[in-house]
């Protein structure tokens, strides 16, 4: 008898969960379907033309509507409540943990490390350690899809989406983009290596990742010109950047908005979009002189002067 695999191998945190909720979602379904097609093929028999059935709607049936509706109600509102507690879990890493910067491009993924380690197409991460993927894209939409691991996140043109996991497995497991980003899309794809933790930090000691990626920010940020207006000691009336990151900031207009990784992107881009309160609109637009690479690197390094952030 030939082995079927039925589902991917399960590889992450995460992957029993999802399994377990298709299952129930695929059990019920299929009981949906047979019960009701038994039902339609004996009513239809007992109910033909001509047979001897009683048609006259009793006050009974009216109870089972009523029950047959709250219960169907009651069940999917149920799986509703639980999809969205697996959609919370995956949209929320835990801290502290690993974190990737990734860029998709037609048609490859580029991965760097924090401690500067750059990787194509192929991912390398400890087991059992929660790793976090801030994804972004230098051309088209893209998508950062593991089968074992149950995750899937678009990465979208002009802002950054961010998917994690916990692998417990050791291994090699498919990466794919599942976004058709253009001719050589069946091409774009890889692996994620799971290793052991002290495999890992071997691996880590073997790359040339030279500078970590807040210390190639650091310079990116002095070459640019920012310390000009946002280093210490200038006399431009710009926002210190300092604890910045993870903070609630009050916009010109009354808004408030929690600086991210996203804000730190539209700020470099579009200063003139979201202005801190109480400074002039006067920082110019980077849009034509980074690339993806150097805001990732750039925003590194501001995040590693927040209490908490990796340093350079």
């Amino acid at each position: 008898m030939p082995n079927i695999q039925w589902f991917p191998e399960q590889a992450s945190a995460l992957a029993g969960r999802v399994d377990l909720l298709f299952l129930v979602l695929f059990g019920i379904s299929l009981f949906m379907v047979l019960f009701l097609t038994a039902l339609v093929v004996s009513f239809a028999v007992k109910y033909r033309r001509g047979a001897r059935a009683d048609r006259i709607p009793h006050g009974k049936v009216k109870g089972l509507e009523y029950l047959w509706l709250g219960g169907l109600l009651f069940l999917f509102l149920g799986l509703f409540a639980w999809a969205a507690w697996l959609y919370v879990i995956e949209t929320a890493p835990p801290a502290p943990g690993l974190e990737i910067q990734a860029i998709g491009k037609q048609w490859m993924w580029e991965f760097q490390h924090s401690t500067g380690q750059r990787e194509i197409n192929e991912l390398h991460v400890p087991l059992g350690s929660p790793v976090k993927v801030i994804l972004a894209t230098q051309d088209v939409i893209h998508s950062f899809y593991v089968p074992a691991f149950r995750i899937k996140q678009d990465a979208v043109p002009g802002r950054y989406t961010v998917t994690w996991f916990t692998p417990t497995k050791i291994g090699r497991f498919h990466l794919f983009c599942a976004e058709y980003c253009g001719l050589d899309h069946a091409r774009m794809g890889g692996w994620v290596v799971v290793m052991e933790a002290a495999q890992y930090e071997r691996w880590l000691s073997a790359q040339s990742g030279g500078e970590s990626l807040a210390a190639q920010g650091e310079k990116l940020f002095n070459t640019f010109g920012c310390s000009g207006c946002h280093g210490a000691g200038t006399k431009v009336l710009a926002p210190s950047l300092a604890g910045i990151f993870g903070k609630e900031v009050p916009l010109q207009g009354g808004q408030i908005i929690t600086v991210d990784e996203t804000y730190l992107r539209e700020s470099i881009l579009a200063p003139s979009k979201q202005v801190v309160a109480g400074y002039a609109s006067i920082m110019p637009s980077f849009a034509a002189q980074m690339s993806e690479a150097d805001l990732l690197k750039i925003i590194a390094y501001i995040k590693s002067l927040s209490p908490g952030e990796k340093g350079p």
